[in-house]
């Protein structure tokens, strides 16, 4: 099994079961910058509809086997299932659940749909000021990587950079945004 395939498998679980669902991590910033290698598939579900998180993990037995502990994201605390599959090399799925948290709940209702040639599907992706927000605030080096590539690869310019730095100043993240602009102005060979 491909990475690709296991993203299919999960875009078509969520879509089957009628869970809103978007993709992030990889998957998102392979679509709006400099695609990467992944071993993992990252979806974030809508709380909706009865338990979607065990629907999709129901509906990827076979597939996937999950740890039945939940785990938490220890920047929010928001919930996440891991799976793994049984193929090697093993690639994981991590589901996350939404939860109450102001970027997070906006993120997920401003996503967009679009159709990705890669996986034949149409899928749903943060939009890239989203990602990019999201990314900041994870802050690990591989996140801010992202983040400056996919603002690289928008455009500064294309992009709606007061959505991006209302965010960052919420999270106290503004000085890494302000390192990753002028990095990627430095690039372009910008003042």
């Amino acid at each position: 099994m491909t990475i690709e395939e296991l993203a299919v498998a999960v875009i078509d679980a969520c879509d089957n079961a009628g869970i809103a669902h978007m993709l992030t991590g990889a998957f998102a910033v392979s679509f709006y910058g400099v695609p990467r290698s992944t071993r993992d598939v990252d979806v974030v579900v809508g709380v909706d509809g009865g338990n979607p998180t065990l629907k999709l993990i129901r509906r990827l037995d076979g597939v996937v086997r999950f740890d039945p502990q939940i785990h938490f994201d220890t920047l929010t605390w928001g919930h996440r299932q891991v799976g793994t599959t049984a193929t090697d090399p093993p690639l994981q799925v991590e589901v996350f659940e939404l939860f109450a948290d102001d970027f997070v709940q906006e993120q997920f209702d401003r996503r967009r749909q679009f159709f990705d040639s890669r996986l034949q599907r149409t899928i749903w992706l943060p939009t890239p000021e989203d990602l990019i927000v999201q990314k900041i605030r994870w802050g690990r080096p591989k996140d801010l990587d992202d983040a400056r590539d996919v603002l690289a690869v928008q455009g500064v310019d294309a992009l709606d950079l007061e959505r991006i730095q209302m965010w960052c100043d919420r999270h106290n993240r503004t000085a890494a945004l302000k390192n990753i602009v002028a990095e990627v102005k430095r690039f372009a060979g910008e003042p």
